[in-house]
């Protein structure tokens, strides 16, 4: 097969041979194979990766067959690492790959791949063993064949997705075991969790997925939302993952998702309800499994089958409404009669009914449905008795009449119902709107706040009025004070979210409806305890990360730039001291210049690191006093020896700055030092109010506007061409000390290229 020369690029010394992208886009093939997808090009390259060479090929076009290995994955780099104890330097976005049009796994197992490895068919001999000891072992290529056949699962599982939803197809395909948990909030949740688990366990590779379903309606879920926390954190622990869907049927909701995500089996918990209710209506689990076709669905019994299901009380009404409710139905009903009896001789009957028919709706409305049918049943009699004939008896001698009043009985019955379920919902919406409005702000005060725990807790004191709430976490038999908000503190937990943590809140008895939000606040609180303590552990690693990251570059620096100045002076002074050579004053001369040179750099080195660790550890020592800008930078240029290639022009008048004249003269040292590699150099100094700057310009290659911050970042040498001088500290060490003696250094683009960093300090007194 025709095979496109590689493109040479000389790195650091080293050819190295590079795909050829615009050598393939010229040649246009139908297809180009091009190995190692994963593969870092050398810099200099048209591209940093060679899947983005690859990319560019495609956009030409041209189609195109890679290979790449599961270890270089770049959503399994961590998993890969923690296996085989090797960091993958090269990764490819899994992206990438699942974009292919059709992927092929070459399987192959563990002892195979070791034979062919040892038959030298993919390494020399003199790396065969070690591989065959390390990398290759058979747990380790066991585990990355077993990742390699999930991950391609994984991508295949994609496809039939696509291809059920783009054919219409609904009923399920058991292509791949989903096992689906159904959660109301109840205590049984827990049970059905773990049993849904290990249902999945028993398939290899099988989902867990819990769903709630929650009223359309935004008035109720009918589930405890600590329970419902809880169960989140259980499932996820477990592996799967949590949903929550809307709908007022549930067992259609239930079956809507279980075909959504192709869910094979469906665990559903045993009905609470009675058995005088299980008569009357089917029930969510007979409804489901009547509608679950090839789904199988799991019935599970739990501790709560026997208790029957609590309904909570959804009055709503306070007791002074139901109490004068009780009062008009009582009273209301013998006032009207004694007020309509001197006018009986001028209404009809069924006048008199509609009166009393408004009192039992007004009695609906002001205390609910049983003092409105207390209301309809003494108004019955009343009417049977004062104004039905014949009169003061319970008889009724017309049919008509009689007719009449049962139909009074039962609109008013009907009427009564009505209005008071509708009063119930208007103040279950209102109740909700108000629940979800103080969600909201809280969600918002939360997200908009640093310290998530103690916004919770002081808006929770905002919203209910009280005057403390405590998070409490348990501590052996007892209970210990997390955070808290007010005062006193509480050390029993009004709600439990979950074994470890509870939340006590002090000032007022909440009714029910309240406690269910403050049910919300507690899980809340708890998810944010735990991401506070997140967030603390990664501060502290993160810490820990950079010094490791500041201590790996400080030896490094150590162990190659200061070696070469230390290394310079050793062999100038062993020359000195030989008696093989007499040598010349010459040259006795240039090598102890040589040794003087090379102490000096590494004396300049050291006290660099040093200063950069006082400063980092904040003890480094500043005097201030007044400074002559014009001596200063004299004495920089003498210490470097390089006044010949600076030019000073300091206009006179230029009023003295406050530094410490020790710090400042190491800061225009190492600004002049590096600005004197790029060719001449200018320093100049001005003043503007409070303000003496100092300017070292330089005609330089420069560094772009975007690189100026980085290019203080400490063991860096941004854009420098010769990386074997120094260890990177001039800048970062710079900046440091001009704002340890309250300055400021910033860099600027010199007008016609180069760089220019201006020192600004403030004036003297």
């Amino acid at each position: 097969m025709e095979i496109v020369p590689r493109k040479i690029l000389h790195h650091r010394g080293v050819e190295c041979a590079e795909l050829d992208t615009g050598a393939v886009i010229a040649r246009r093939p139908a297809v180009a194979l091009v190995d190692e997808l994963a593969h870092t090009n050398a810099p200099g390259s048209r591209n940093a990766k060679r899947w983005q060479d690859i990319e560019e090929i495609l956009a030409a076009g041209i189609d195109v067959i890679s290979t790449v290995n599961v270890q270089h994955l770049e959503s399994l780099s961590d998993v890969v690492e923690q296996i085989t104890g090797a960091p993958q330097r090269e990764r490819v976005p899994d992206e990438v790959v699942r974009r292919a049009d059709q992927v092929e796994l070459v399987d192959m197992s563990p002892e195979a791949l070791r034979r062919r490895m040892a038959h030298g068919n993919i390494y020399g001999p003199s790396m065969v063993d070690a591989a065959l000891s390390n990398y290759f072992r058979v747990g380790n290529l066991t585990a990355l064949r077993e990742l390699a056949l999930l991950w391609v699962a994984g991508k295949v599982d994609e496809q039939l997705d696509r291809y059920r939803a783009d054919h219409g197809i609904e009923e399920t395909w058991e292509a791949r075991e989903r096992v689906v948990v159904a959660l109301s909030g109840g205590p049984e949740g827990d049970t059905l969790v773990r049993r849904a688990a290990r249902i999945a366990d028993r398939s290899k590779g099988a989902d867990l997925l819990a769903v709630h379903v929650t009223s359309s309606d935004g008035l109720a879920s009918g589930g405890d939302p600590a329970s419902l926390a809880r169960q989140r954190t259980l499932v996820e622990s477990l592996g799967g993952t949590y949903h929550q869907v809307l709908g007022d049927d549930i067992p259609r909701a239930l079956m809507d998702f279980a075909q959504g995500v192709n869910a094979t089996q469906l665990v559903l918990g045993a009905s609470r309800r009675g058995r005088l209710a299980q008569i009357l209506a089917r029930g969510v689990g007979v409804e489901t499994t009547a509608l679950s076709g090839s789904i199988d669905v799991h019935m599970v019994t739990h501790e709560g089958t026997r208790h029957g299901r609590r309904h909570p009380d959804r009055s709503a009404l306070t007791p002074g409404r139901r109490a004068a409710g009780w009062a008009m139905a009582l009273a209301g009903a013998p006032l009207l009669t004694a007020a309509l009896l001197p006018l009986r001789p001028h209404l009809a009957l069924s006048s008199e009914i509609l009166l009393f028919l408004l009192l039992v709706v007004g009695v609906a409305l002001a205390g609910g449905t049983w003092p409105a049918l207390t209301a309809a049943v003494v108004g019955f009699g009343l009417l049977n008795w004062f104004f039905t004939p014949p009169l003061h008896t319970l008889s009724v001698a017309e049919p008509e009449n009689l007719l009449a009043l049962a139909i009074f009985v039962l609109v008013a019955v009907m009427v009564s119902t009505v209005v008071s379920l509708a009063a119930r919902r208007s103040r279950e919406a209102a109740r909700a709107r108000a629940d979800s409005e103080v969600l909201s702000t809280l969600a918002g005060h939360v997200l908009r706040g640093d310290a998530a725990l103690p916004s919770l807790l002081a808006r929770l004191l905002e919203v209910y009025g009280l005057s403390s709430a405590t998070m409490l976490e348990k501590d052996g038999d007892g209970w210990r004070i997390v955070a808290i908000a007010g005062g006193p503190p509480s050390a029993v937990p009004d709600v439990v979210v979950d074994d470890d943590l509870g939340l006590a809140v002090q000032g007022k008895i909440l009714d029910a409806a309240d406690r269910r939000v403050l049910e919300a606040f507690a899980a809340e609180s708890a998810v944010a305890l735990r991401q506070q303590r997140l967030q603390e552990a990664a501060s502290s690693s993160a810490a820990l990360a950079e010094a490791d990251k500041m201590r790996t570059a400080l030896l490094a620096a150590v162990s190659h730039d200061l070696r070469t100045p230390l290394a310079s002076a050793n062999a100038a002074v062993d020359s000195l001291r030989g008696s093989e050579v007499d040598w010349s004053p010459e040259d006795r001369a240039e090598l102890l210049d040589t040794a003087h040179e090379s102490l000096v750099k590494l004396n300049r080195l050291v006290s660099n690191l040093l200063d950069m660790s006082r400063l980092q550890a904040g003890v480094l020592g500043v005097s201030l006093e007044p400074v002559d800008a014009e001596e200063i930078v004299h004495r920089a240029l003498t210490d470097l020896g390089v006044s010949h290639l600076v030019g000073v022009t300091i206009p006179a008048g230029v009023p003295d700055l406050t530094a410490d004249p020790v710090l400042l003269e190491r800061v225009l040292v190492n600004l002049i030092g590096n600005a004197v590699r790029y060719g001449d150099v200018v320093v100049t100094a001005s003043w503007h109010g409070d303000d003496v700057e100092i300017r070292i310009v330089d005609h330089g290659p420069g560094i772009p506007a975007e690189a100026h911050d980085r290019v203080f970042q400490p063991f860096q040498r941004l854009g420098d061409r010769n990386t074997h001088k120094g260890v990177g500290l001039g800048l970062a060490l710079s900046r440091g000390l001009t704002e340890a003696m309250g300055g400021t250094l910033t860099p600027e683009e010199t007008p016609g290229g180069g760089l220019t960093m201006t020192v600004s300090l403030r004036r003297a007194a």
